[in-house]
C-alpha cells in the first residue's frame, strides 16, 4: 500500500475537488469518497485522509489530473485503477443529478479523459519475456512429479457435496484439469466436467455451458462454483457475469481476466494457427464481457512467470471489493494444473468463501509452505527483528 498512497492522496483531492467545482459541496464529495473507500482493502489507512481533506477555493483541477495520471504511469498497468473510475463515475453520476448543463458535461468530459489515459497506460503491459517462456519447459517436471507428490497433499477441507464445475485451458481437455478434479472429490465436493472436447475459447460454447450451469445448479438447490484455468477463466467470469444467481464463486487460474482485447503474447502465430483466423479478428463482444466484475466472490491464482500470458493479465482489482483475493504461486503456466499449490489454495478459496473466511484464516497447518504469501510474511518478519537487533 505505501507505494500508492501518493496516488490515493492525489486523486482523493482531485475527485472532491471535481465535485466541489461542479455544483457539490466539499462535505457530499467527501460522502461520496468515503462511501466507496469504506470497502476497500486499506480503508484504515485511506479513510482518515478523506476525513482530513481540505479543499482550497483555487484549486487547480488541471494539476491534480495530471498528477494523478503521472503517478499511475509510474507505478504502471494496474486493474487496480477500476476502482478510481468507478469512483469517479460516482462523483460524476451526483453532478448529473443536481448539477447545471454545464457542470455535467465539464464532469463527464473529465471522466472520460481519465478514462481514456487509464486506458493507454494499461496498453503498456509487455508480453511475458523469453527467459518466461522457456520456463515452460519445467511442466513437463510438474506433471510428472505430481504422481509422486499427490499422495501426500493434506486432504483437510471438507467439500460437504458442493457442485464445482472446472473448465480446462486453451487447447486443453478435461484430462487437463483431472488432477484438481481428483484432488476436490477426494475432499467430498462434487466435481463436473467440461465435456466439449478441447476448447478453443470461441463464444459459441457459452449456449451449451449456460445449459450445463442451469443443469447443475437445478440438481443440487443451491449455487455452483466455477474453476477455470487458462482459457478457461475466461468462460468462468462469463458465466458469473450472466448468472450470478447460480454461481456461487469463481476460481480463475492463470487466466487473462481484462484487457484480453490488448493483451500481448509471445504465442499469437500459434494461436492464430488453431484458430484459423487472426487474433485481430477476436470476437469483440465475447471478450467485452470480460470487462465487468462479477458480483461474486473472485479468486485469482496467478504465477509471475507465465511463460504465456502476462501475469498482470491474470489479476482482479482486490481493492474493487473485499471478496477479491489475487494469489501468487510458483510455476509455469502448462504446469498449474499439476502444481501442489494450486490444488490447496483452489479447494481453501473454494471452502473459505463459502464460510466468509480469507484464505489465511483457513491454512493454519504445514501446507503454509506452498503458500507464496507465507515465505513473504516470514521474510518481513525477518527483516523487522534484525533491524530490532
Amino acid at each position: 500500500m505505501n507505494d500508492k498512497l501518493p496516488l490515493y492522496k492525489t486523486f482523493i483531492k482531485f475527485a472532491a475537488t471535481l465535485g466541489t467545482l461542479n455544483g457539490l459541496s466539499i462535505s457530499e464529495s467527501k460522502k461520496v469518497l468515503l462511501n466507496n473507500f469504506e470497502i476497500h482493502p486499506n480503508n484504515e489507512q485511506i479513510l482518515p485522509l478523506i476525513e482530513k481533506l481540505e479543499i482550497e477555493q483555487d484549486e487547480d483541477i488541471r494539476f491534480l489530473f495530471n498528477e494523478c495520471i503521472r503517478i499511475c504511469d509510474e507505478l504502471g498497468p494496474s486493474r487496480e485503477y477500476i476502482t478510481l473510475l468507478v469512483i469517479l463515475e460516482g462523483i460524476t453520476s451526483i453532478v448529473s443529478e443536481n448539477g447545471t448543463l454545464k457542470q455535467n458535461e465539464i464532469a463527464n468530459s473529465v471522466l472520460q479523459k481519465f478514462k481514456d489515459e487509464i486506458t493507454l497506460i494499461n496498453q503498456k503491459i509487455p508480453k511475458p519475456p523469453l527467459f518466461n517462456m522457456l520456463l515452460e519447459t519445467r511442466s513437463l517436471i510438474e506433471w510428472t512429479s505430481i504422481y509422486c507428490i499427490y499422495p501426500f497433499i493434506p486432504k483437510r477441507i471438507k467439500g460437504e457435496g458442493r457442485p464445482v464445475l472446472l473448465i480446462p485451458p486453451y487447447l486443453g481437455d478435461d484430462y487437463s484439469t483431472s488432477f484438481v478434479r481428483k484432488y476436490l472429490t477426494s475432499l467430498g465436493f462434487k466435481t463436473y466436467k467440461w465435456e466439449m472436447g478441447f476448447n478453443m475459447v470461441k463464444s459459441h460454447y457459452i449456449p451449451r455451458l449456460e445449459e450445463k450451469l442451469d443443469d447443475i445448479y437445478q440438481a443440487h438447490g443451491e449455487k455452483v462454483s466455477i474453476v477455470g484455468w487458462s482459457g478457461g477463466g475466461i468462460f468462468a467470469k462469463i458465466m458469473a457475469n450472466r448468472h450470478p444467481n447460480q454461481v456461487e464463486q469463481i476460481i480463475t487460474i492463470a487466466s487473462p481476466v481484462w484487457g484480453v482485447m490488448e493483451m500481448k503474447t509471445p504465442v499469437y502465430g500459434i494461436l492464430e494457427f488453431f484458430r484459423g483466423k487472426s487474433l485481430k479478428d477476436r470476437n469483440k463482444r465475447f471478450l467485452e464481457e470480460l470487462e465487468p466484475i462479477p458480483d461474486v466472490p473472485v479468486t485469482c491464482i496467478y504465477t509471475k512467470t507465465d511463460g504465456l500470458v502476462p501475469w498482470k493479465h491474470c489479476m482482479e482489482a482486490e481493492s474493487y471489493r473485499n471478496n477479491i483475493r489475487n494469489i501468487e504461486v510458483f510455476g509455469s503456466h502448462s504446469g498449474l494444473g499439476a502444481n501442489a499449490s494450486v490444488l490447496l489454495i483452489t479447494a481453501n478459496a473454494l471452502s473459505a468463501n463459502i464460510q466468509g473466511q480469507t484464505i489465511q484464516e483457513a491454512t493454519n497447518n504445514i501446507e503454509r509452505v506452498l503458500y507464496p504469501f507465507y515465505w513473504k510474511n516470514k521474510k518481513r518478519r525477518f527483516s523487522f527483528k534484525k533491524k530490532k537487533i
